[in-house]
């Protein structure tokens, strides 16, 4: 739709202006007809573009969520159940949509429609949106007069696949969170907390430990080059999201991802999931077992068991059975080929897939519940690994402690600023003040200015006793 603007006269001559969203200038002339007005003049309005939002629409901004397209399909399972002309209720839909993109589809859908286009392929024009086995089933209930059923399938199948794709989110969020908080821990101990220690190591002198130096060396190289670390991360970043849309790095993440530990578990039992109940889905709707399992392929968001799939669907049409095609693939667990195996001996395979989706989604549930207590203890093994290094980085505890027994003023000169770091000669009255600081005495400042303090008192009682020559 474009935007118009307008003039025009009412029935006592008022002049009125305004906007209205029209296909063209006679639709809004006749908008303005209906409700009084005799149109003077009408305008398209030129917007001009935004190159900001175009960058953001690029990027993905405002894209249509799986929510709108559950939205979308609930809508028009609603509408086709009502008996609403397809055009009319589009139409109404686009009014009420507050996704600027999704309207602009749903727009376009409409205009396919009216030139003389099926449902399936105005769809078929967005296929960012509308999936392949979305747009198939679609085209199944166009030809069988079950338009309303395969709106109603296809809003059950996406609800469980929205309430699966929560759960791992959800499941995930614990760990995650946990590492990042692990890796900002690690970047604030080398860069800032090390780095202090290496001033005291300095300080006395002497060979430090292996472990040791290794981690000063760590510490010196992120504060000098961590632009560089930082440049190396993103582009690292952006080099495997390229890396990841092409066809091969797909799919060898996607196998990889199956073999995460903890994780690949759940993530494989959810796909076979998704493949159980999309190929049930398909199977009932009447769409042919061949042309099935290609659409099912391209469902199942893995490379990796696509290909597994696209494997089945090459031995079926050699002739063999769903059985044997799917023993061969290798996904599926024993009970899961019994209960095929006894849906192709009496004719309800749709029925065996369902019960098997129902498996595998009551598995992937309880794992999901239980992952964060499956990934503690690997989280503990990584915290365990990391106190370890930095203990072996300060093994030499009578090292330290001598540091700070034969060289007070150090420990001062580490935190305090008042510290002073050119004197040659420490008296022995300073020596028992790191033991009052680590007792919970006087702070190191106040060490410090207290001992300058005792010196300057010290000199001038000095000069007071020494009697003066010249006297």
């Amino acid at each position: 739709m474009a935007t118009f603007e307008y003039r025009g006269r009412t029935a006592r001559g008022d002049v009125v202006t305004g906007e209205l969203d029209a296909e063209s200038a006679d639709g809004v002339a006749t908008q303005l007809f209906n409700i009084g007005v005799t149109p003077v003049d009408i305008e398209e309005v030129t917007k001009h573009p935004d190159t900001f939002a175009q960058l953001a629409r690029r990027l993905g901004a405002g894209r249509p969520s799986i929510d709108d397209l559950l939205l979308f399909t609930r809508q028009m399972y609603a509408l086709t159940k009502s008996g609403v002309p397809l055009v009319r209720g589009l139409t109404s839909l686009s009014e009420s949509t507050r996704n600027m993109i999704l309207r602009e589809y749903i727009d376009d859908v409409v205009n396919t429609l009216q030139s003389g286009r099926d449902l399936a392929g105005s769809l078929a024009r967005h296929p960012r949106f509308f999936t392949p086995m979305y747009i198939n089933l679609i085209r199944v209930g166009e030809n069988s007069g079950d338009l309303e059923g395969a709106f109603l399938r296809l809003f059950d199948y996406l609800s469980l696949e929205r309430e699966t794709k929560n759960r791992i989110k959800a499941a995930l969020r614990y760990p995650i969170t946990v590492i990042i908080a692990i890796a900002v821990a690690l970047a604030i101990i080398t860069i800032y907390v090390i780095p202090a220690f290496k001033h005291v190591f300095d300080t006395f002198g002497g060979e430090l430990p292996l472990a040791t130096r290794i981690i000063l060396g760590v510490s010196d190289f992120a504060v000098t080059w961590w632009p560089v670390i930082l440049a190396t991360l993103a582009a690292s970043v952006f080099g495997f999201q390229f890396y990841v849309r092409t066809d091969q790095g797909r799919y060898n993440w996607d196998k990889i991802r199956l073999r995460i530990p903890v994780v690949g578990d759940i993530v494989r039992r959810a796909t076979l999931a998704r493949f159980s109940r999309s190929f049930a889905m398909t199977f009932r709707s009447g769409v042919p077992l061949i042309q099935a399992l290609t659409l099912v392929a391209r469902a199942l968001d893995n490379e990796y068991l696509g290909d597994r799939v696209l494997a089945m669907r090459q031995g079926i049409e050699r002739g063999d059975s769903i059985y044997r095609t799917a023993t061969a693939s290798g996904m599926f667990t024993p009970l899961v080929l019994q209960m095929i195996a006894v849906g192709e001996e009496s004719g309800r395979v749709d029925d065996m897939l369902d019960e098997a989706a129902d498996f595998y989604e009551r598995e992937v549930d309880y794992d999901i519940r239980n992952l964060s207590a499956a990934i503690e203890p690997i989280l503990i093994v990584a915290l365990g690994i990391m106190v370890l290094v930095l203990a072996l980085g300060v093994e030499d505890i009578d090292l330290i402690e001598r540091i700070f027994k034969d060289s007070p003023h150090v420990l001062g000169s580490l935190l305090c600023p008042h510290a002073r770091q050119d004197d040659a000669e420490i008296g022995p009255e300073l020596r028992e003040y790191p033991q009052q600081v680590r007792m919970g005495g006087l702070g190191l400042c106040e060490v410090e200015l207290q001992y300058e303090d005792h010196l300057a008192s010290h000199d001038h009682g000095e000069r007071e006793r020494t009697p003066d020559p010249d006297a």
